[in-house]
């Protein structure tokens, strides 16, 4: 007998779920919709597509600080440059008082990277979440929309770019620090981003090399 669609998607997404949980090593119970706790899960293998556990090199020998002058102008707003190599996210204050280097999760692959100028364009506390229409492609059995919580892939704290669906955020994954892990976005631990937003603002320059 030929399983309809959307039992077929629900089974499918059922199934996915049970992967992630298994993932983290936590215990999934079969049931008809997911709960709050399986979109935990979900939230920590959603920015990666492929295993955590597999080998991924961390690049802790080029962690090192860098000077603003050899990459922005000016600090007109501050500045956040973002060393997709080194996995590493530099901040400079706009009277050169403050600078601050954490750790970060950089994109998984080439075609998920870009590199270039942006800037700032939005601070939220508390980010929902909605996965991109290439992500829902390749995903289909992925929720359409998480709310803010610890179920959420964006973290605690998120500034939006002038890039659309690119962002700085944090994740509750902290395995994911370090590694080439996201779909696009720059990763920080919540408390290192919680820091970061309240030193950015709207307009502050940002540059990924």
């Amino acid at each position: 007998m030929k399983m309809s669609t959307t039992k077929s998607k629900d089974l499918n997404r059922r199934a996915f779920l049970g992967a992630a949980a298994a993932t983290v090593a936590s215990p999934v119970f079969a049931q008809q919709e997911p709960t709050a706790a399986e979109l935990a899960e979900l939230a920590a293998s959603v920015e990666m597509e492929r295993d955590v556990s597999q080998t991924v090199r961390h690049n802790i020998s080029s962690f090192r600080t860098l000077e603003w002058q050899d990459y922005f102008d000016n600090l007109n707003n501050g500045a956040i440059l973002v060393d997709i190599t080194s996995r590493a996210l530099h901040y400079w204050n706009e009277d050169e008082t403050i600078y601050r280097l954490y750790p970060t999760s950089v994109p998984a692959t080439e075609d998920l990277t870009r590199r270039g100028s942006t800037r700032v364009v939005r601070r939220v506390e508390g980010p929902d979440w909605r996965p991109t229409p290439s992500m829902q492609e390749r995903n289909p059995e992925w929720p359409d929309y998480v709310p803010p919580g610890p179920s959420n892939p964006l973290g605690t704290h998120a500034l939006y770019l002038s890039w659309t669906y690119y962002r700085i955020h944090g994740t509750h994954d902290t395995r994911k620090i370090g590694r080439r892990s996201s779909n696009g976005c720059i990763g920080l631990y919540n408390e290192h981003i919680a820091e970061l937003f309240d030193l950015a603002r709207v307009g502050t320059q940002v540059l990924l090399i």
